[in-house]
């Protein structure tokens, strides 16, 4: 019947789309909703970390990300107040060491990513449908999906309904799937900026002075994406229509004078502000339903693993759904317990940094020094973490016992 699918994946953007291209290429049925009819900058993520390029390679996506503009980047910088930009410069990483055959993260603009993904989809035969109201969703033994589409209501059937659609899920609703949050830590702002010519296009740096933390990430082209971290009583900091002109006056640091090119540029898309916290389910299915990116929860941006994560949890619900022939039966059990322990470890690695980075007061100071000028390196495993995967450091570095060392460190 033309209403019968394999699968309904509900929401457009990378993890919908995604899914919805590595299905319909196995030669599945699948229909695609997805409510805008145009990709808008909301300041979404645009790094995929090692790790994360693995997972698109695994879903034969890399080529197509490559081929739409993605672009790598070989070295990392960390700066500090705390330290001279020589020094930070002498320490610089290298980043083909996290992932076999990777040359570094890939940066890759949130529009233009999803717009490539999507049509990837129909290209692959899935059923696209975009500019659609999504009225119902019935799930358990028999799911079914009302929508609009042009005036037109439909109601469509499969054995499973996929949520894709994002931190305010409807679908993780109607499933009564709980959503665990974390208090938030502070405010976080990011913008798209243009002219950027004298920053180096291979390198991503992040740094902390004063009473503000910077993060770059070129995409190639004099084209950036920074970010700001800020006090949670600094709500309105940045408000304003000259807002990012004094967001980017905040990137003329001392520690890192390079960032006079970031400073300098031009905006190229909206400022937008939003406090960082972690969010999570504890079991990201139920019948007929099974959730993942966003939808599913999402870590605290401050590691910029929203990608990849994302990557992850379509890798894993693909991989589960093309071994199986009955999807009204299919089981995520492992999908879930492989990211329960996934974000578990990753909302570890996220309050370490926002503690070390995100705090802008004399202990906060003092903490980055000590922790910046000591010989240990398996103070600095759960960035590995966020490099390599959350599997790739060991077990240990993901206690209290880990935290307290990194946190409450004593003079080397």
């Amino acid at each position: 019947m033309d209403d019968l699918y394999d699968a309904i994946i509900v929401g457009g953007g990378i993890g919908g789309s995604a899914l919805a291209a590595v299905l319909a290429r196995a030669g599945k049925r699948i229909l695609l909703l997805e409510a805008s009819t145009a990709y808008e900058d909301r300041v979404r993520g645009e790094w995929i970390a090692p790790w994360g390029v693995t997972e698109t390679r695994r879903l034969g996506l890399y080529d197509t990300l490559v081929g739409a503009g993605g672009h790598h980047l070989s070295r990392h910088i960390t700066y500090d107040e705390t330290l001279s930009p020589e020094v930070s410069e002498a320490h610089t990483t290298p980043l083909n060491i996290f992932a076999p055959d990777v040359p570094g993260p890939l940066c890759i603009g949130h529009p233009h990513h999803c717009k490539t993904l999507i049509d990837t989809a129909a290209a692959a035969g899935a059923d696209v449908r975009r500019g659609v109201e999504v009225n119902a969703v019935a799930l358990g033994a028999a799911p079914q999906v009302t929508f609009t589409q042009g005036g037109r209501t439909t109601t469509a059937r499969a054995p499973l309904v996929v949520g894709a659609d994002g931190r305010a899920s409807g679908v993780r609703e109607t499933a009564g799937i709980a959503l665990n949050q974390a208090k938030p830590h502070h405010w976080f702002a990011g913008l798209l900026i243009d002219g950027a010519d004298g920053w180096a296009e291979d390198l991503q740096a992040i740094g902390t002075e004063g009473d503000f933390a910077f993060l770059a990430f070129p995409q190639g082209g004099g084209r950036v994406r920074v970010y700001g971290g800020y006090a949670l009583d600094q709500k309105s900091r940045f408000a304003g229509e000259d807002g990012p002109r004094r967001f980017l006056e905040a990137f003329r640091v001392a520690s890192s004078p390079a960032n006079r090119h970031l400073a300098d540029a031009d905006p190229a898309g909206p400022l937008y502000s939003y406090f960082n916290h972690d969010s999570w389910t504890d079991d990201p299915a139920a019948p007929g339903v099974v959730l993942v990116g966003d939808a599913a929860g999402w870590n605290d941006p401050i590691i910029g693993l929203g990608l990849s994560i994302t990557y992850r949890d379509v890798r894993l619900v693909s991989d589960i759904l093309l071994a199986e022939t009955d999807w009204s039966r299919v089981s995520f059990a492992p999908y879930a317990e492989e990211r329960r322990e996934r974000m578990r470890r990753l909302r570890f690695a996220a309050e370490l940094q926002a503690r070390l980075d995100m705090e802008f007061d004399a202990a906060a100071r003092a903490r980055r020094e000590r922790y910046h000028s000591h010989a240990d390196p398996m103070l600095k495993a759960h960035s590995l973490a966020v490099m390599a995967g959350p599997e790739a450091a060991p077990a240990e570095v993901f206690t209290p016992a880990h935290r307290a060392r990194v946190l409450d460190l004593e003079p080397s």
